[in-house]
């Protein structure tokens, strides 16, 4: 495909710039499928703000992922003994003494089994 230089407003100044074909063809070597918004300039100082330590992701739109915001609280996790093995192991629910509750490796083998159908949802655990 050819490309051809193309003038285009940047949204935060608008200011004309052209995009370059060679420009263009890198776009569309990375997958890009639209033009860029922003100038040049507007892009550098952007990436240096998002660089700064006093960006953070939220800013723009929330968490990512499994991000946890500053907001939300840490998830707290429970010292138990695996009721398989007797390892010592840690989970993110508070253990209820009608339950058995398992280590990692013995929940697997718990749910590989059949074993643990019906508990398997509550039981689910973490080893240390």
């Amino acid at each position: 495909m050819s490309y051809t230089d193309r003038t285009l407003t940047c949204v935060d100044c608008s200011v004309e710039f052209i995009h370059s074909a060679a420009d263009q063809e890198f776009y569309a070597e990375k997958g890009f499928v639209s033009d860029p918004k922003r100038c040049p300039s507007c892009r550098a100082a952007r990436r240096a703000m998002r660089d700064s330590s006093g960006y953070d992701s939220r800013d723009i739109g929330g968490p990512r992922g499994y991000e946890r915001g500053e907001y939300r609280a840490q998830r707290e996790y429970f010292a138990v003994i695996c009721s398989s093995c007797g390892n010592a192991a840690q989970v993110p629910f508070k253990p209820r003494m009608d339950k058995p509750v398992y280590c990692s490796d013995c929940f697997r083998n718990v749910q590989a089994e059949g074993g643990a159908d019906s508990a398997a949802s509550e039981t689910r655990s973490s080893a240390t």
